[in-house]
């Protein structure tokens, strides 16, 4: 199998009400790119990854005027993909939906969140993701009540022979500073926001440890706008997100979960971490390259060897030397997929 995460920029934008293809020349959101070209570059992108599963961050909208599932279907319908069937979780009220592309002769995936119900007081013990996570941030004895704002997809796959395991999607996004005056202040409101997506990380190793614990096959996969070494505030911290969902500090192997990519990233400074991310700095008149979306699994899917593979247009041969894809992988997204090949 084949199992890949792609947060695709501004997807939303390239479909009208009735989740339809718009393959005109308006702009799509992304920097100087018309909507044709995004739509051409990811049909290119789609096409060669021949993924059987792609957990799509930044899906289109899911709400009272559109609806994820049937923009994908069209998509996939349109590109001729065999990932042609959708799934989608908990709404979310900030647009950028979470959802998995899929091949149904392959797999069948089915909505199901863990995790009691919650009401606003919350509960400090891995609630459902669409509830509230109660947390002391600050070490003020006064937990604060934690919500995502994307709440994570959570799936139980089965495939034709009955093997069966589960698949958590994360979109794990921690505020700018917005509205910050003065740089006291943008440093205040910075270690706040990293302090409740590290609150939600939390959450996320609550369920992940739950699953471990139970023997059950994990993947956990998507974008988490965090790992090791990523800025100044992983310092204040300690540790990022990303090692704390992985389980980094787990003494029992068994409870930890693995990324090749995150082991590369941890090796130090003198090595070149993995790029999953191009993001342009218009003030610095450059471009900025991060490790942000990953594909992790528990210890009984590493034991099967996978292959994993980051679509960078520059850093992976195969992708640099196919001038169409390369230039597609630019085009289509500022992330670029991430896959992991497996016998399952």
């Amino acid at each position: 199998m084949r199992i890949a995460t792609y947060n695709v920029e501004w997807f939303n934008n390239l479909f009208d009400d009735d989740g339809n293809l718009l393959a005109d020349t308006g702009w799509s959101g992304r920097q100087d790119v018309k909507r044709f070209e995004q739509i051409e570059a990811l049909g290119i992108v789609f096409t060669a990854l021949d993924a059987d599963s792609v957990m799509i961050i930044e899906a289109p909208d899911h709400n009272h005027r559109r609806a994820t599932v049937p923009a994908l279907r069209s998509f996939a319908r349109d590109m001729g993909l065999r990932a042609r069937e959708a799934i989608v979780g908990f709404q979310n009220h900030t647009q950028q939906e979470i959802a998995l592309l899929y091949d149904p002769d392959v797999i069948t995936p089915v909505h199901d969140p863990q995790g009691p119900q919650t009401g606003k007081k919350g509960l400090q013990d891995a609630p459902r993701f669409d509830g509230v996570f109660r947390w002391d941030l600050d070490v003020d004895a006064a937990p604060e009540l934690i919500r995502f704002s994307k709440p994570p997809l959570e799936l139980a796959v089965t495939r034709p022979d009955g093997t069966a395991f589960r698949m958590i999607g994360v979109h794990a996004k921690s505020k700018a500073p917005h509205g910050a005056r003065g740089r006291a202040e943008v440093m205040r409101m910075s270690i706040a926001n990293r302090r409740k997506q590290l609150a939600q990380c939390i959450w996320l190793r609550q369920r992940v440890e739950a699953h471990l614990i139970q023997g059950e096959p994990l993947i956990v996969l998507g974008d988490f706008n965090d790992g090791p070494g990523l800025d100044e505030y992983e310092k204040l911290f300690g540790r990022s997100g990303v090692e704390i969902v992985l389980g980094t500090d787990q003494q029992d192997p068994a409870l930890r979960l693995y990324d090749p990519h995150v082991d590369q990233a941890l090796r130090g400074r003198l090595n070149a971490p993995p790029v999953t991310a191009r993001f342009y700095i218009q003030h610095e008149k450059r471009f900025l390259s991060a490790l942000l979306d990953y594909v992790m699994v528990s210890p009984d899917l590493a034991a099967k060897a996978p292959d994993w593979r980051i679509w960078h247009p520059f850093d992976d041969p195969g992708c640099y030397r196919t001038p169409e894809l390369r230039e597609a992988l630019l085009t289509a997204s500022d992330h670029f997929p991430v896959t992991m090949d497996i016998d399952l």
